[in-house]
């Protein structure tokens, strides 16, 4: 039983649920004063997301120990899946910040962008897992999953979600690359990718996402209308300074950061724990995504070496856009924080995607620890079989 223990991955097991937990007490302080204004009672926001938590929590715990190799076998229901409730909730979905993004059932809602997010990296990493014979072939190796990629992205613009496009475009790209694709190949996707962006942008640019560009790049020009939200993240940001005004104590979130619970809740945790508290939260994903990459080059099977690149990536795009959003570096896209921003469709699936991610791990370390085992045995058999040896020349 103790051998057993050797197997986890306490890093990767411990940092994702910290960071949650963390998430879940940075929710209540940043939302109390929205529920309130909202007529809501100060703990709502709070209730919610340790509801999500602990399913989340659940579905972690589940996913930990289920091999994931299931998932390389189910593919092609998990991708349909994910296909079906993304045409549905463009009929049957509700409207929120206008995006039809959402399925709501009752006080619950459910978001199938982000389950997408992670059944396209187990498609992914499934067919290219499968198709590494024929990886110099472009038609029967690379285009046929590029071209489930772009029903989902086309999908999801379509509600429209630019934020999660961006994010599933960027993983899809990364475990394209590390499946092993010829150069060439790589260089024909990046031109033929470029040449659909040219002719896309037209029809992209709306009003709404012009401001979004304006906003982040001179909010100053419009500071009660497009730059209104980037200005009060760089207040909050400011004020928090090297410590922080200490937890609970943000001034920002008494109305003037909009949904600082959400998207933006990074701001409100750099003015409450400052410099420091930001630098530790950016340190723990960092620590998942590195260890992510690290579990990922240490797997000797191809579908859990792409699957864990996959997870990996995810959480790094995503904070990368949260981060580059608050900082004024990207345009607002509405993409949360990965473990910490309130939501219970990211929270799940990201905690999800860490329980596959840790057997993966626990998997790997089970197969070193065997060949750790059999080492010294070998060791003692080739020593007895070269004394014979000698002794026989003797």
């Amino acid at each position: 039983m103790l051998k057993n223990w050797k197997q986890f991955d306490f890093t990767l097991m411990i940092t994702p649920i910290l960071l949650s937990g963390f998430g879940v007490l940075m929710v209540y302080s940043a939302s109390m004063v929205v529920a309130v204004v909202d007529g809501l009672n100060s703990n709502y926001y709070l209730i919610r997301q340790l509801i999500f938590f602990f399913v989340a929590l659940i579905g972690f715990a589940i996913a930990s120990f289920l091999p994931y190799q299931i998932y390389q076998k189910s593919m092609k229901i998990i991708i349909l899946s994910c296909i079906v409730l993304l045409v549905g909730v463009l009929f049957l979905g509700d409207t929120v910040n206008n995006a039809r993004s959402w399925f709501r059932v009752g006080p619950f809602s459910l978001q199938p962008a982000e389950v997408a997010k992670l059944g396209l990296i187990m498609y992914l990493a499934a067919i290219y897992s499968k198709k590494q014979a024929y990886l110099d072939q472009f038609s029967k190796g690379v285009l046929p999953p590029l071209i489930i990629t772009a029903v989902v992205l086309g999908l999801i613009m379509g509600q429209p979600d630019v934020g999660t496009a961006s994010i599933i475009f960027l993983m899809a790209c990364s475990v394209i690359f590390a499946s092993g694709i010829k150069w060439k190949h790589l260089s024909i996707l990046i031109f033929a990718g470029l040449v659909l962006l040219a002719f896309a942008i037209p029809n992209m640019v709306t009003e709404e996402r012009l401001s979004r560009f304006t906003g982040a790049y001179q909010p100053f020009n419009s500071p009660d209308l497009n730059g209104y939200q980037i200005i009060q993240s760089y207040v909050a940001i400011g004020v928090g300074g090297l410590t922080g005004e200490g937890l609970g104590q943000s001034i920002q979130k008494l109305g003037f950061l909009v949904e600082g619970h959400t998207d933006f809740i990074m701001a409100i945790i750099a003015e409450e724990l400052g410099f420091v508290g930001v630098v530790i939260v950016i340190g723990m994903l960092a620590v998942i995504v590195l260890r992510g990459l690290y579990i990922s080059r240490k797997c000797r099977d191809s579908f859990g070496s792409l699957l864990a690149l996959g997870i990996a990536s995810m959480v790094g795009i995503q904070t990368f856009i949260n981060l580059g959003a608050i900082s004024g570096i990207l345009p607002i896209t509405g993409v949360p924080l990965p473990f910490i921003s309130y939501g219970g469709s990211s929270l799940l699936i990201m905690l999800i995607a860490m329980g596959i991610l840790n057997n993966i791990a626990m998997q790997v370390n089970k197969k070193e620890q065997e060949r750790e085992e059999l080492a010294p045995k070998s060791s003692i058999s080739h020593r007895k079989s070269i004394k014979s040896y000698r002794g026989g020349n003797l």
